[in-house]
């Protein structure tokens, strides 16, 4: 027997995401394990073009797939958002489906404003509608607005359609995070978006709502030490998916997140110089998957925060790694101009003359240090100017120790 249009709007990324299924004989015995991402084993014959589009085949085998029907022809105008495909679609849709064309037609430039859903639009489509008005709201810089669209789309397929749901309240949270509105209800956001996903298919987007997540801790933590353990609990579990093998990029910035919140926590007698062990640790891995080339300021962020963990570490080879820390700050002095940016140059040789002078190379740490402090003083940096004038104080009473063996 037939039943309503099965939706799966908003549940798998890409192109499926938006595309129409056709209704088919005992569809709403399949809909359950397809919300969670789950297709169903054979996929019937009328739903091959949504299993092309979601292994990635080429858009030219999906659209050969599609079946010349409203559905068929609303997927093409997705597949080829051309003027006369988006006529042909028009033509043959009404009610829900025609607000749901109108609402892709929006984001897709070919409509000037989104449309607006009718009180019995389906939830699905009615959450689509909204969350069109929120991305609306995001052009006119209404922040605050399209935050709470997006929030309020998620609740309404929440109960029928759990992963479109956390995806909506993905973006939300993304959204408040990038305008740096760090709060507990960003924490509580992330959560549940992954409370809904717990069941699903979407390994990649757990992993990815985790990591999330865990910025979340890191950046509402300061100081406080119990979000950076949340911080670094959810990181070692986006490990697990975010695997050096399969994404390397996304295993260097999740180790880099990961030593940044060890160093960033408060330290105690008995957990300073782990924490600081285990931030090297993270940091060597990280750089190892790190191109400098492609990568470049995350590449100098591991590096400078590399030699100054090795600074500060305790190892019976504390020379070797004050040493090593000298040449991993030369190796960013390559990447990092003074002309282009003389705060990070200046910090960078100051740190540099630190570990030489605990070298005891003082003839080589003195212009280092005495550079930085003009430059400091030139970018009227009175904090960072007076600890590399305490410094060079603290070399001048070295030598004159060592002038009177």
């Amino acid at each position: 027997m037939l039943k309503r249009q099965p939706m799966s709007i908003g549940v798998f990324p890409g192109t499926a995401g938006f595309f129409l299924l056709p209704p088919i004989e005992n569809a709403d015995t399949f809909m359950p394990s397809l919300l969670q991402g789950f297709l169903p084993e054979p996929c019937p014959k009328e739903w091959q073009f949504f299993l092309s589009a979601i292994e990635g085949e080429p858009v030219e085998r999906v659209n050969e797939l599609l079946p010349d029907t409203k559905e068929g022809h609303f997927n093409r105008f997705i597949l080829f958002p051309e003027k006369r495909n988006y006529k042909k679609a028009e033509s043959m849709l009404d009610g829900d489906l025609k607000l749901l064309l109108d609402a892709v037609a929006w984001r897709l430039n070919f409509k000037q404003d989104p449309p607006h859903f009718q009180d019995d639009t389906a939830d699905e489509i009615k959450a689509f509608i909204l969350a069109t008005h929120a991305y609306d709201a995001f052009q006119k810089r209404d922040w605050t607005k399209g935050i709470q669209l997006l929030e309020g789309a998620a609740q309404t397929v929440k109960e029928i359609s759990p992963i479109f749901s956390a995806r909506l309240l993905s973006e939300a949270a993304a959204t408040k995070q990038s305008l740096g509105f760090i709060d507990q209800r960003l924490i509580d956001l992330y959560k549940t978006a992954l409370t809904l996903t717990e069941r699903s298919k979407f390994e990649d987007m757990r992993a990815e709502l985790t990591f999330q997540l865990g910025t979340a801790y890191q950046e509402l933590a300061d100081g406080n030490k119990t979000y950076y353990l949340e911080a670094i609990k959810c990181y070692n579990k986006a490990l697990k998916v975010y695997r050096k093998e399969n994404a390397p990029e996304n295993y260097a910035i999740i180790h880099m997140n990961l030593a940044l919140s060890y160093l960033a926590m408060p330290p105690n007698e008995y957990n300073y110089h782990l924490k600081n062990a285990m931030a090297i640790q993270s940091l060597r891995e990280a750089l190892r998957y790190l191109d400098q080339e492609k990568h470049t300021e995350l590449w100098c962020s591991a590096t400078i925060n590399l030699a100054n963990a090795l600074q500060y570490a305790k190892s019976s080879h504390i020379e070797d790694n004050l040493w090593e820390a000298v040449a991993l700050y030369e190796d960013v002095l390559k990447v990092r101009k003074k002309e282009t940016d003389p705060h990070g140059y200046a910090r960078l040789i100051a740190n540099q003359g630190t570990a030489l002078s605990h070298l005891g190379a003082f003839s080589s740490a003195v212009p280092k240090l005495t550079e930085a402090k003009q430059i400091f003083e030139e970018l009227r940096d009175e904090e960072s100017k007076k600890v590399v004038e305490d410094m060079l104080l603290e070399i001048k009473k070295k030598k004159e120790e060592l002038s009177k063996q």
